[in-house]
């Protein structure tokens, strides 16, 4: 069954054109085409030259988007004695020990993040079934086990973000909110293309960008032009 496309989604079709856009030109026509009645994320969507099946082509990190993400950001911390206090004290939504874990193996998911101390590793991995598949088990490589925790939630609070390349090579990451200026939302989507170069996996072979498209949450894919992206120069603001 052929699912039908909305007035409003063919509309939005229509003013894009198939071609690789410039950053900025992309980023004002995702303005454009978000018309929903709500304010729509803003999307990107990067395929690389990897096969995560690979150890060596695997691609997780974390990106502190300049201009935040305009979300509010649900942090659980799993620690004991005074971290529990400091988690509490710093703006952490649920803090706890062994009862935290407790809850969450019994279906208490009410938090977008999971930062745990080092010690308390041991204990969140019988997490890992719940917390993997959701991508929300802690790790170190992504600032998720630390002992800063005041300064792993105030950064993950502002505007910091876990992301990872799934199982055919393709990042998905949110970066911002469609309300947000075409300027503010090309230095979130440059930070984003520079973490990424940063951290290609050693084992990626050939051409690591294939391609780049963003869109708003209920709108059409655009088409970013890989290489103005990468050349792009901004001011530091």
């Amino acid at each position: 069954m052929v699912k039908k496309i909305s007035r409003r989604l063919q509309e939005a079709l229509a003013k894009v054109e198939k071609r690789a856009y410039e950053p900025l030109e992309a980023l004002n026509l995702l303005k454009e085409t978000a018309t929903a009645k709500f304010n729509e994320t803003a999307e990107a969507h990067i395929r690389l030259g990897i096969d995560p099946k690979y150890t060596d082509q695997q691609l997780r990190t974390t990106v502190s988007f300049p201009k935040g993400t305009g979300q509010t950001v649900r942090v659980a911390v799993i620690a004991r004695g005074e971290k529990v206090a400091e988690a509490t004290n710093a703006g952490a939504d649920i803090a706890g020990s062994e009862e935290l874990i407790e809850e969450i193996q019994k279906g208490m998911m009410d938090f977008d993040l999971v930062i745990a101390t080092p010690d308390m590793m041991p204990q969140v991995a019988k997490l890992g079934r719940l917390l993997g598949p959701r991508g929300l088990m802690p790790s170190p490589k992504a600032g998720t086990v630390t002992m800063d925790i005041a300064g792993a939630i105030d950064e993950f609070k502002a505007g910091k973000q876990e992301f990872r390349a799934d199982r055919t090579g393709i990042v998905h990451v949110m970066f911002g909110k469609a309300s947000f200026s075409p300027e503010d939302l090309l230095t979130n989507l440059k930070a984003l293309q520079e973490v990424i170069d940063r951290n290609r996996p050693s084992g990626a072979k050939g051409r690591y960008w294939r391609s780049v498209y963003v869109s708003a949450s209920m709108g059409p894919a655009i088409e970013v032009d890989i290489n103005a992206l990468r050349d792009l120069k901004l001011d530091a603001a």
